[in-house]
This record gives C-alpha cells, sequence and structure tokens, in this order.
C-alpha cells in the first residue's frame, strides 16, 4: 500500500508564508502525479497544483503565481509554497499521489490521498 504523510499547516496571517510537505512511501511507480488539493467548507474540493514526475506542472488560475509545486523525485516527496496568502485560502489541504499502469489496450489510474492538513489565513 501506499501512504501519504503530510506536514506544515497552520495559522498564517494574510500576506503570510507556508510551506506544505508531503512524503510518500510504498510501492511508487516511476512515472506519478503529486498534487496538492483543497477543500473549504461547504465548496468542493479543487485541484490546486499538480507535478508530474518529469516536472511538469499546472496551477488552478487562483494560485498562479503565488503558490509553488515542486518535489523531489528521490524522496518521493512533494512540496507546495504557499506565498500571498488570502483568507480565501484557507481549507483542508489534500496531498495527492496519481499513478497510471498500461495492460493490455486498457489503462488503469491508483489515486491516493493524504490525511489532511488544516490552514487557516485570518488576522
Amino acid at each position: 500500500q501506499v501512504q501519504l504523510v503530510e506536514s506544515g499547516g497552520g495559522l498564517v496571517q494574510p500576506g503570510g508564508s507556508l510551506r506544505l510537505s508531503c512524503a510518500a512511501s510504498g510501492i511508487i511507480f516511476r512515472i506519478n502525479t503529486m498534487g496538492w488539493y483543497r477543500q473549504a467548507p461547504g465548496k468542493q474540493r479543487e485541484l490546486v497544483a499538480g507535478i508530474t514526475s518529469g516536472g511538469s506542472t499546472n496551477y488552478v488560475d487562483s494560485v498562479q503565481g503565488r503558490f509553488t509545486i515542486s518535489r523531489d523525485n528521490a524522496k518521493n516527496t512533494v512540496y507546495l509554497q504557499m506565498n500571498s496568502l488570502t483568507p480565501e485560502d484557507t481549507a483542508i489541504y489534500y496531498c495527492n499521489l496519481a499513478m497510471a499502469v498500461s495492460s493490455g489496450n486498457k489503462n488503469y489510474t491508483f489515486a491516493y490521498w493524504g490525511q489532511g492538513t488544516q490552514v487557516t489565513v485570518s488576522s
């Protein structure tokens, strides 16, 4: 099985910064995607940022230019540097790992989730 352990959440003032970390352990294929999702009360879970094992990244428009996702493939660890935080960034942030496998003419995707870490942006 795969386990994801998150850390780095907490309380920060508007305009402040936080750095989230997520370390994956278990059987992890070389080609994969790791990312961060978030969910605020009463809202749908949304993808914040993702990064492939090759280093390609993508971000939701609302965090573009403020957040930076990175990873250390040797450590199977993904990071999310969050700058210029606003109250709208308050949410539970979840780490995600997705791996795809091809067998014959079929493709399968396996997704794993961390337990979540609370980020609160408030004065």
